[in-house]
C-alpha cells in the first residue's frame, strides 16, 4: 500500500489495510513480493497526480509475474476509466465510495481479465476503526465538502459533506485508548462543519470537542485537521484555550490576503473576518501556534493582491506555512477563468512569500528557546541513534537525547538551542 496526499488518504489507507488483513491477506513491505500493489492517490494538485503517473511508470516491471495494480482515492474517483487508456497495467480503480468492497473487487480481478472500475455507490461509509499500531491514530469524523472554491477538486471527487455518528467516533476512540494510543487527531475535509443529529437536535463540532473530552482517559492529546475560518466560532476558541487535552496549534488555511481574490475563490469570508479569529486566538490561548496554506498565483492575482498577502503574512507571523502555486485542474471553475498567470510569475511569487515565511518561522523559533513544554516522542531521530524525534502540543518538533526505549512517551522537555531550523532540548521528565 503507498499512500499519497492528505491525512485522510493516509486514515483511510490504514483503515484499508485492516479489512485486507481480516479478509486474509497479508501485507508486505518489498513490492517485488506483491501479488496486490495498492496505490491510494491524490488530485489537489497537478503536482501530485504527477508523482502517481511516475510511480506507474516504475511499476510496470512488477506485471511481468502475477501481480496487480489498483489505483484508489481521489486521482481513481476524478480520472476512472480514462486511466486504463493511458496506463494499461493498472488492473483496478476504485472509486472513493467503494474502498469498503475491497477485498470482493479483488477476487474480480484475480478471476476475470484486468480493467475493472468500481462504481457501485453513491454514499460514503465510514469505515470503524483507522489504526492498526502505534500510539498515534487519525479519526474521520466528517467526509467530502460544499463550500465550491473555485480552484479545488475536493467537493467533486469527495462528494458533499456526511458527518460520522459520535457513537462511532467514541466506539473508535475507546478501541483506540485500551491499545495504549497517546494522540488522536479528527480528520475531515472541513472538519470544524461537522453537523450530526442527534434524537432531533444537532451537534456541531463544538459539542462534538466537548462530547470527546467528557468521554477520553488514557489518550492525553487531541487534534483537528482541518478547518475552515468560515465555521471558526467563538466558542471553538474557548474550547480550545481551557481544554487540556486539546493541543494548542491550529491549522487555519487563509489562501490568500486580498478580499478580492478571496471572493474570486468563494472562500466565504474576508480578509477582516480571518485577522479577529486570529486575534482572538492569540488573546485567549497563549503561545498558541498557527499554521496555514497559502495559494499564490490565482487567475487575475495582481501585485497589489499579491503586496496585501505578504502584508498579511508579516502581520499574523505564522508559525509555519505550506505555500504552493495555483495549478489549472479540469473540472473547477477556476480552471477556465481568463487572466492565467506565467508559470515564471507565478513562481517568482511563490519564491518570494517563501522567503518571507522561514524568516518569520525562523524569528519564532528563536523566541521559543528556553521554553519548557510538554511533548510527544514520536521516533528516532534521522540523524542519530541516541536522538529522538519529539512533537510538542504546539506542533514544533524538537530533538533530545534519548533511546528507542522512549519511543510513545508523552514527557516535559525544555527547548535549549536551534541549530539551523531545527529545535534542540532535553527532558525535564516523563
Amino acid at each position: 500500500m503507498e499512500t499519497y496526499g492528505c491525512q485522510m488518504n493516509k486514515a483511510e489507507s490504514e483503515a484499508v489495510s485492516i479489512v485486507l488483513i481480516e479478509s486474509g491477506w497479508e501485507p508486505v513491505e518489498d513490492p517485488a513480493e506483491a501479488h496486490i500493489i495498492l496505490l491510494n492517490t491524490c488530485s489537489v494538485r497537478k503536482t501530485a497526480e504527477e508523482r502517481v503517473w511516475g510511480r506507474l511508470g516504475a511499476l510496470k516491471g512488477y506485471k511481468k509475474r502475477d501481480v496487480r495494480i489498483v489505483l484508489m482515492g481521489c486521482m481513481a474517483e476524478r480520472l476512472k476509466d480514462k486511466i486504463f487508456a493511458k496506463e494499461p497495467s493498472v488492473d483496478l480503480v476504485v472509486c472513493n465510495f467503494d474502498k469498503k468492497e475491497l477485498p470482493l473487487l479483488l477476487e474480480r480481478i484475480q478471476d476475470q481479465k484486468p480493467h475493472v472500475i468500481s462504481n457501485s455507490h453513491d454514499h460514503y461509509d465510514f469505515l470503524s476503526i483507522h489504526e492498526n499500531s502505534g500510539f498515534k491514530a487519525f479519526i474521520p469524523i466528517m467526509h467530502g465538502c460544499n463550500n465550491f472554491c473555485t480552484y479545488c477538486i475536493v467537493p467533486h471527487v469527495r462528494g458533499r459533506e456526511i458527518s460520522r455518528a459520535p457513537v462511532s467516533i467514541l466506539n473508535e476512540i475507546a478501541l483506540l485508548e485500551k491499545r495504549g494510543i497517546k494522540e488522536i487527531t479528527l480528520l475531515g475535509q472541513n472538519v470544524n462543519s461537522y453537523c450530526y443529529d442527534v434524537n432531533g437536535v444537532n451537534l456541531d463540532f463544538t459539542g462534538l470537542l466537548k462530547l470527546i473530552i467528557s468521554n477520553i482517559g488514557g489518550i492525553h492529546w487531541v487534534r483537528f485537521l482541518t478547518s475552515h475560518p468560515k465555521d471558526f466560532p467563538k466558542e471553538l476558541i474557548d474550547i480550545i484555550a481551557t481544554s487540556q487535552h486539546l493541543c494548542k496549534h491550529i491549522h487555519l488555511p487563509v489562501q490568500h490576503g486580498s478580499n478580492r481574490i478571496l471572493e474570486q475563490m468563494e472562500r466565504k469570508y474576508s480578509r477582516e473576518d480571518y485577522l479577529a479569529i486570529i486575534e482572538a486566538l492569540k488573546a485567549k490561548v497563549p503561545g498558541v501556534s498557527i499554521t496555514t496554506d497559502i495559494l499564490i498565483g490565482f487567475p487575475g492575482e495582481t501585485q497589489d493582491d499579491f503586496d496585501q498577502t505578504l502584508d498579511l503574512m508579516k502581520t499574523v507571523e505564522f508559525d509555519d506555512a505550506f505555500m504552493y502555486r495555483y495549478n489549472r485542474i479540469e473540472g473547477t471553475k477556476a480552471y477556465d477563468m481568463e487572466n492565467q498567470l506565467e508559470e515564471k510569475v507565478k513562481l517568482q511569487r511563490l519564491n518570494e512569500i517563501i522567503q518571507i515565511q522561514r524568516k518569520i518561522a525562523g524569528k519564532k523559533k528563536k523566541n521559543k528557546v528556553g521554553r519548557v513544554m510538554k511533548a510527544l516522542i514520536e521516533g528516532m531521530s534521522k540523524h542519530s541513534d541516541k536522538e529522538l524525534l519529539a512533537r510538542s502540543e504546539f506542533d514544533d518538533m524538537v530533538i533530545i537525547p534519548g533511546d528507542s526505549a522512549d519511543i510513545g512517551k508523552m514527557v516535559t522537555l525544555k527547548i535549549g538551542g536551534l541549530k539551523g531550523n531545527t529545535l534542540l532540548g532535553e527532558k525535564i521528565c516523563d
